[in-house]
C-alpha cells in the first residue's frame, strides 16, 4: 500500500474512532461553550470577508475542502451565497450522504482533495477549515495546498481556520503553526489572526460568564486557532 493510501486509511479510521468518543452534545449550539466558540468564529469570518471585499457573495463560486456535512456552506447561504454556486468535497462518504440529504441543492462530492475534480481558476472563495491538522503526512498537506491554489481564481481568497497546537489527548491530529502555513502556501500573500479561546477553558467558563470568555479571548494568550486569508501572488495584485 502506498504512503498516500495508508494516510487516507488512517484518517478514515481516526474519524471512525472519533465518532464513538465524542460526548453527546459537545458541539451542540445548546451547549454554551460551543455556541460561544461558533459565534466568535462567525464574527471573525464575516469581518474577514468584508475587509477583503467579499461583502456580496451572490455571484461567488465557493468551494469547501473537507466540508463534512456542509455546515459551513449552509452558513454562507445565510450570508447571501447562492446554493448552485456552492461546492463541497470530503473524504468521508457518510458525511457526504448526510450533506446531500440535508442540502440537495449544493454540489457535494466524496473525494480526495490531493487531486480536486475542478478546473484551474474555478473559485472565488475556497474554505479550508480544520483540514490540515487532521493530516500527518506532509506530502499530502502540500498537495492539498497546491490544489487549493490551482483552483482559486487570481483575485480569489482561501479562508483558513485551524489550530496551531498539538492535542495531547488526540494523537491523530497535529497543530499547524504559522511557519508551516507559509511553507505550504509558499509565495502566497498570507494574513492570519489568532482567535478562538481554548475550548477546554471555554467549556469551564462559558456556562457561567460569556464576558469572562470575551476578555480572555481578547488577551490572545489562550487562543488556539488561526483564522486568515491566503491570496495568490499575482503580478499587478497584492501591491506587487
Amino acid at each position: 500500500m502506498e504512503k498516500s493510501e495508508k494516510e487516507l486509511v488512517r484518517i478514515r479510521e481516526a474519524y471512525d474512532r472519533r465518532k464513538e468518543s465524542i460526548p453527546a452534545g459537545l458541539y451542540s449550539f445548546f451547549n454554551p461553550s460551543a455556541l460561544f466558540l461558533n459565534q466568535q468564529r462567525e464574527k471573525y469570518l464575516i469581518e474577514m470577508l468584508k475587509e477583503n471585499g467579499f461583502g456580496d457573495l451572490s455571484g461567488m463560486m465557493i468551494l469547501d475542502i473537507g466540508c463534512g456535512t456542509g455546515n459551513v456552506l449552509r452558513e454562507f447561504m445565510r450570508y447571501g451565497a447562492s446554493p448552485e454556486n456552492l461546492y463541497g468535497i470530503d473524504l468521508l462518504q457518510d458525511r457526504m450522504d448526510t450533506a446531500v440529504t440535508i442540502s440537495p441543492n449544493i454540489h457535494f462530492q466524496c473525494g480526495n482533495a490531493e487531486k480536486l475534480p475542478y478546473e484551474n481558476n474555478s473559485f472565488d472563495i475556497i474554505i479550508l477549515f480544520t483540514v490540515l491538522t487532521s493530516i500527518l503526512d506532509s506530502r499530502m498537506k502540500r498537495a492539498i495546498a497546491s490544489e487549493a491554489l490551482r483552483t482559486l481564481k487570481p483575485q480569489g481568497i482561501i479562508l483558513y481556520y485551524d489550530y496551531l497546537y498539538d492535542n495531547p489527548k488526540n494523537h491523530d491530529v497535529k497543530g499547524v503553526k504559522k511557519s508551516e502555513i507559509k511553507q505550504l502556501f509558499e509565495g502566497s500573500h498570507i494574513e492570519l489572526k489568532r482567535i478562538t479561546l481554548a475550548p477546554p477553558i471555554a467549556r469551564v467558563i462559558a456556562p457561567y460568564s460569556w464576558s469572562v470568555c470575551y476578555l480572555l479571548e481578547k488577551l490572545k494568550v489562550f487562543n488556539t486557532h488561526y483564522m486568515g486569508v491566503i491570496r495568490k501572488r499575482v503580478k499587478g495584485l497584492n501591491g506587487k
